[in-house]
């Protein structure tokens, strides 16, 4: 799933190359997009107790994205299980890569922390219905 984000002059330092902790919003946007296209209602869930947590974000960051960049940042299923989904997130310029994470997501009740289950949407991408 991809998912174009421009960089404005606030995402950036005085150089105009794009501040470091930015990439981590640009993923969690298209991270949300990825969820919204299958279907998953987040304003729903939320309501039903359940929200998504980072678990885990493993990064790196290749080269710099600069002042009206205009990016794409792509989206895919690396492993599900029915408490967590592991995804590798790739931000480029053209077809450069500029940035690159696997991101590790659960999800909990909100009003606990206590870890759930994951929606059933989720879960039926590695075929586990149940």
């Amino acid at each position: 799933m991809s998912f174009a984000v421009t960089v404005y002059y606030e995402d950036t330092d005085m150089g105009g190359i794009v501040y470091h902790a930015n990439y981590l919003k640009y993923i969690e946007r298209a991270r949300s997009h990825w969820v919204r296209e299958l279907g998953i209602d987040q304003v729903a869930l939320r309501e039903e107790g359940t929200v998504f947590a980072v678990r885990r974000v493993k990064a790196e960051f290749l080269a710099p994205a600069r002042l009206d960049d205009v990016l794409d940042v792509t989206t895919a299923l690396v492993e599900a299980s029915g408490v967590r989904v592991r995804l590798e997130q790739v931000v480029r310029r053209g077809a450069q890569t500029l940035f690159r994470a696997q991101v590790e997501l659960v999800a909990i009740d909100w009003r606990s922390g206590a870890v759930r289950r994951m929606p059933a949407a989720l879960r039926a991408l590695k075929g586990d219905g149940g």
